[in-house]
């Protein structure tokens, strides 16, 4: 049975925000590493715009690129849905600037107080801008496999994000979830409950997806990639099973973890499906034929190559992921 979370104001646990972390002991060993850059942090001069897609549910549909500085890091659709008591952000950016421009955003379209960020998944790119919503007293809410695997990468990210962003990388750090998602969770926003369901590995292995019931809409995260080439951080054999199970339940709308703000459920899955099993019959042929995996990564796939933004910056990865995966099946 669920867990249901009321709207009502829910005073946050001390939340472990770090840059890095290790597991020892059974609990988290905390670095509260910042990025720094010896400037002084400037607010944001863009904005993110918020599409209403459907009654108090709002996505930012981001571009099909890499982070940059021209980006923020603003690179994965990010949501917002808003209650009659409170609102929930899902996704935050791949760095604290472009969460602060998602959280201006979200205060230009609602006067709801925001009470959740809810992370789909680890990448940075949906993580990264958690910081920005910290003075607002969220609870931060993601999978239960969440914070072992970005502790993990922390240290990772954000040198990345300091490399590829410079001074804009400014004021990035991890904050991790303080609310984990066990199974199932509804969280009530008043009058609009939202449905968390964590996922066996797949994408990732901390993949979760949240329903609004309110009006049909299901945030898959990168589960459904639309347009952007998918990429593969967890079991390509889990991410099909877990799309023959979702594509089983309907909804109103989906919105993909990259790619329109929002798409037909479950025809959009259809191409992202098409590309894994391409990807899955194309390993194992060359397994079975001795294709060294350096020569598999670079031919897997490529009858797909023109079907996908970015397929040459990820297809590669995909296949050697893939490769270990079936190499001893």
């Amino acid at each position: 049975m669920a867990t249901v979370i009321p709207p009502r104001f829910l005073a946050p646990n001390r939340r472990t925000a770090l840059a890095f972390g290790a597991f020892a002991a059974g609990g988290i060993v905390a670095g509260g590493l910042t990025l720094t850059c010896g400037c002084a942090f400037a607010a944001p001069a863009g904005d993110i715009s918020l599409e209403e897609i459907t009654p108090g549910v709002f996505v930012h549909r981001a571009p099909y690129a890499l982070m940059a500085p021209d980006n923020d890091g603003a690179i994965a659709n990010v949501g917002l849905v808003v209650g009659d008591a409170a609102a929930a952000v899902i996704d935050t950016g791949n760095s604290h600037i472009a969460g602060m421009r998602l959280r201006e955003a979200a205060r230009r379209v609602t006067d709801r107080p925001l009470r959740y960020v809810i992370n789909t998944h680890m990448h940075p790119d949906h993580v990264l801008g958690n910081s920005a919503f910290e003075a607002e007293g969220v609870r931060f809410v993601g999978h239960r496999k969440l914070p072992r695997a970005l502790s993990m990468r922390a240290e990772t990210y954000l040198d990345q994000v300091k490399r590829l962003l410079g001074p804009a990388a400014e004021g990035t750090r991890i904050v991790l979830p303080d609310l984990l998602v066990e199974s199932r969770l509804t969280i009530d926003l008043g009058g609009r409950a939202l449905e968390l369901e964590a996922h066996p590995t797949a994408h990732t292995d901390n993949d979760l997806t949240i329903r609004d019931s309110a009006s049909g809409t299901w945030f898959l995260g990168d589960l459904l990639f639309v347009g952007h080439v998918p990429t593969l951080d967890g079991s390509l054999k889990g991410w099909l099973a877990v799309l023959d199970e979702l594509a089983a339940r309907p909804a109103a709308r989906a919105v993909p973890g990259h790619g329109p703000a929002g798409v037909d459920w479950p025809a959009a899955a259809a191409a992202e499906r098409g590309y894994l099993e391409v990807l899955r019959a194309d390993v194992r042929r060359f397994i079975a034929d001795g294709v060294p995996m350096g020569d598999a990564a670079e031919r897997a796939g490529q009858s797909e190559r023109h079907s996908w933004a970015l397929f040459d910056e990820f297809n590669a990865r995909n296949a050697i992921a893939a490769y270990h995966e079936f190499e001893w099946e």
